[in-house]
């Protein structure tokens, strides 16, 4: 395995929405420009505003004792990486992430939230030799509001087999399957490229 490639957390979003987001960013650099959505632009303002607001502000109701902001973290044992928005330290020794997200929150959570949060996870028990077994979400369209997501051993393998499958895809330039969900494709800015 090529130990200079690592995988960004965030590429589980693009990788579950559809593989050949991987290919086309990746393997052929064919930006998405992200940054022309609403969605991804408001998303970023909220991100920069909360780092400049209540900095200190501890979560009393979770037990939260103290919180860093803003944090990368690498993984060199199962190559990838990631920016983690707040990663809490609670009273009784453990941590955990806490994700924020511009959506409103669903009964249904997100699978891309629930993977992303343990690859978080697994990134903070490994960096900081902490126990780890649940995230939090917070939905900045529900009026901020905060959801648990309790972690499990067929999690983080569920996973750690999607970083090593886009690993796959980067660095043998695999060309994967899309996404058996044609509604996808409606909306997808590589449609026009996608055979």
């Amino acid at each position: 395995m090529d130990e200079e490639t690592f995988v960004i957390v965030s590429d589980i979003i693009e990788y579950n929405f559809c593989p050949r987001f991987i290919y086309f960013m990746h393997c052929l650099d064919i930006p998405q420009h992200e940054e022309k959505r609403y969605k991804v632009r408001r998303g970023r303002e909220i991100h920069k505003l909360r780092i400049k607001t209540n900095k200190e502000y501890l979560r009393k109701k979770l037990n939260v004792v103290r919180k860093e902001l803003d944090v990368p973290l690498t993984s060199n044992k199962n190559n990838y990486k990631g920016l983690i928005d707040e990663i809490l330290f609670f009273d009784d020794g453990t941590a955990s992430p806490m994700d924020y997200k511009f959506t409103e929150y669903r009964e249904k959570k997100f699978r891309t939230h629930k993977y992303q949060s343990v690859l978080y996870g697994e990134l903070i028990r490994e960096n900081y030799g902490v126990v780890v077994n649940r995230g939090y979400i917070c939905y900045a369209r529900s009026n901020n509001l905060v959801q648990e997501i309790e972690f499990t051993d067929k999690d983080l393998k569920d996973a750690l087999d999607m970083v090593n499958e886009i690993l796959k895809i980067i660095q043998t330039g695999f060309y994967p399957k899309k996404t058996r969900y044609k509604m996808k494709c409606v909306d997808c800015c590589y449609r026009n490229i996608c055979v």
